[in-house]
């Protein structure tokens, strides 16, 4: 007899997924959640709404945008679902806003109690005027270049993204129009300004609101001006680049192109002050050509409020999360270099726990060693000023073979990394850009080491990118290893990155798009035999995004044959935990704290004998299917310990975990009864610097006590 949920899974049941971006939505929610949070300290909770600002900005830009051409494109049902999508997620977006407003309102009133205040341009006593009036005049009108609308010229295509204000102006008794950008880009969106005679504190004023200040100034010897009022406003655009697939045009060329291309992209999001005059809103509807699809979304007087990511760290430094200090390594920090630690065992990096340099020292050793003969990385997102950059140009410079794979697609850094391409060939680098239509997400360094008359390989395969300054805010594992198997592997790997037509068969790494999704679906398909033969089976998948629908239906199987799945999910789950039938056997949180949780772990019991996975690829058919994603095996006994015991603490966080279920509810995991608080960001710290493991209980990957004890003697 078939059972239910085989049926249902067999008749691709659509009611068994949460849409992707309707969890996304729920992922920005738990974002937002922080900022109201009153625990946490205030600057933090203002860049909290910062992040939730970014975030939603990608979104339209991407999820979005992805919506709006599938109503294009498709006819019937498949057309009618996306148009009920797009209603779902405009009305979800207004209850977002909505919420936004109210927590914002709640942390100006936490600064106002700390004496920080922000005002805007009618709150100025005179001081603070005269201060705004020269400040207006000496620093910001030089960075200003208004637009004003003239009946028949061309329309100015605006930056996405960018803040602008639409000037209403009344000159004699007409009505003009003028739009002018906001220089964010240039100056520090909040100014700080002179105290108000007699209160103490620190005040700041937005650059928007010195320009509604000043308007009649900035238009001074133009036109005469009888009222003026200003209104914020920005874009969304599509990010959806266009490569041709011309041969005449190098690659370069192409992204460079398609990069001007999409600023002039459809808007997918026009965002306003809900004051605007309807005849101005109407106005700039009909200038700007807004369809019925895009989404015109009233806010309140500002928008932007990514900026508040760099709002001033000012005030007391209790106002921000305390910094937790690097955790040093001293089987590293007490060897001959870091390469000759190496030899000895693996070493696990848990960012940003660890301190990034480790790798630097790796790459840095690696450019002067004058055993070294080449050395390869994958590029995907580097920091701005890059030491991992400068360390391969010095290792040209020492006379080592340096290729580097540098992925042009990485969406919004784009012109950034055709910047670096060009650095890099410059500096002697041979430089690769992937693979057409399979974008290298790789995190992938091989370095190649001339020891007893032959090539040994040290490799790293990580979960982040090469980039010192994410490698700050976001928690990543990176492996270390002189495991030769696994570093033939990673130089195959390459190989078929700089020659297409060669193909590699892998015994230890999953590869995408060759081995990724095969193997998955192996180790999951191992839990669901084992459970039918009776023995315990069990896995824990840690990952950002978890939306690929041939995944979830296995996880869904798998529960059904017993098998226990525990799921840390950061972002998107379509999936849909501990449903009746379906997913009885699948628990799910996530966490937001002070790090983005960013690695991709993924952990099989069989039967006793563990397999842990670290690499790049999410559960996502795009990592799957359609990018160059490595997944490594972790066998260093100390290393698996270590990825364990994070995973511990983490499923057992009852502070800052969230539950993910079919409401998307995002309740908070919270404490039971007496329990002591658990929140593991800093409890994982604690265990990293100081040994102390909080006491939890038993782990769904714990090992009877003889096989922990066999394990012990290999």
């Amino acid at each position: 007899m078939t059972s239910p949920i085989k049926t249902r899974l067999a008749d691709l049941d659509e009611s068994l997924f949460i849409p992707r971006e309707l969890s996304w939505l729920s992922f920005n929610a738990r974002v937002l959640q922080e900022a109201a949070d009153p625990d946490v300290p205030e600057i933090q909770r203002l860049r909290y709404l910062g992040i939730f600002s970014n975030n939603l900005d990608e979104f339209f830009r991407v999820r979005v945008a992805e919506v709006r051409r599938l109503i294009s494109v498709s006819s019937g049902n498949p057309r009618q679902r996306a148009k009920e999508l797009l209603a779902a997620i405009q009305a979800e977006v207004v209850s977002l806003q909505h919420d936004f407003d109210r927590v914002k309102e709640s942390v100006m009133r936490a600064l106002e109690a700390r004496r920080i205040y922000m005002v805007n341009e009618r709150e100025l006593d005179d001081g603070q005027a005269a201060f705004v009036q020269q400040f207006f005049t000496s620093t910001l009108r030089p960075e200003l270049d208004p637009i004003l609308f003239v009946d028949g010229a061309p329309i100015p295509v605006l930056n996405d993204e960018s803040l602008y204000l639409a000037v209403d102006i009344e000159s004699g008794k007409k009505h003009r129009v003028a739009v002018v950008e906001v220089p964010t880009d240039r100056l520090n969106r909040f100014v700080e300004i002179p105290r108000r005679s007699g209160q103490a504190g620190r005040f700041f004023i937005s650059l928007d609101n010195v320009i509604r200040a000043c308007l009649p100034q900035m238009f001074r010897g133009v036109l005469p001006i009888d009222s003026a009022r200003a209104f914020c406003f920005k874009f969304s655009r599509d990010a959806e680049l266009e490569l041709d697939v011309g041969i005449m045009e190098s690659l370069i060329e192409k992204m460079a192109s398609s990069l001007k291309q999409r600023r002039k992209a459809d808007a997918v999001r026009f965002v306003y002050d809900a004051q605007m005059p309807k005849r101005l809103l109407e106005f700039l509807s009909s200038k700007f050509s807004l369809g019925k699809y895009d989404s015109l979304i009233p806010g309140g007087r500002y928008h932007n409020s990514k900026d508040f990511m760099a709002f001033p760290s000012v005030g007391p430094k209790y106002l921000e999360l305390k910094p937790l200090p690097a955790v040093p390594l001293p089987e590293v920090d007490g060897a001959e270099n870091i390469l000759a630690a190496l030899r000895e065992r693996d070493v696990l990096l848990y960012y940003p726990y660890h301190s990034f340099d480790y790798v630097i020292d790796l790459l840095k050793t690696a450019a002067m060693d004058p055993q070294v003969e080449s050395i390869k990385i994958c590029l995907y997102r580097v920091a701005s000023q890059s030491r991992v950059v400068d360390a391969l140009l010095n290792a040209v410079h020492n006379g080592k073979r340096v290729l580097a794979v540098v992925e042009l697609a990485a969406r919004f850094d784009e012109q950034a990394n055709i910047t670096w391409a060009q650095r890099l060939t410059e500096g002697g680098i041979e430089v690769k850009f992937g693979i057409p239509g399979l974008k290298v997400h790789s995190k992938l360094l091989l370095i190649q080491r001339r020891e007893e008359g032959q090539s040994r390989y040290y490799s790293h395969i990580g979960t982040g990118n090469f980039n010192e300054k994410t490698a700050r805010l976001y928690t990543d594992f990176s492996l270390l290893t002189y495991d030769q198997k696994l570093g033939r592997e990673v130089r195959n790997v390459f190989d078929f990155l700089q020659y297409t037509y060669r193909r590699h068969e892998y015994d230890h790494l999953l590869v995408s798009p060759h081995s990724s999704r095969t193997g998955l679906l192996r180790m999951i398909k191992r839990e669901i035999d084992n459970a039918r033969k009776g023995l315990r089976a069990a896995m824990t998948l840690k990952c950002n995004n978890l939306v690929d629908r041939e995944v979830v239906m296995k996880l869904y199987e798998a529960s059904d044959a017993g098998v226990e799945i525990r799921l840390i999910v950061r972002g998107m789950c379509s999936l849909q935990p501990g449903v009746k039938g379906i997913s009885e056997n699948i628990q799910a949180i996530s966490i937001v704290d002070r790090y983005l949780e960013h690695p991709r772990v993924y952990v099989f019991y069989n039967a006793g004998e563990p397999e842990y996975y670290i690499g790049s690829a999410d559960l996502m058919t795009r990592n799957l299917d359609y990018r160059v994603e490595v997944l490594c095996p972790v066998r260093d006994p100390a290393a698996r310990e270590l990825m364990q015991t994070v995973l511990d603490i983490q499923w057992h966080d009852n502070v800052k975990a969230r539950v993910l279920d079919r409401g998307q509810s995002n309740r908070l995991v919270g404490r039971k009864g007496k329990s002591a608080a658990i929140r593991s960001q800093e409890a994982i710290h604690s265990y990293l610097q100081d040994g102390k493991r909080p006491r939890l209980p038993r782990s769904n990957m714990s090992l009877p006590a003889k096989q922990r004890k066999k394990n012990g003697k290999k």
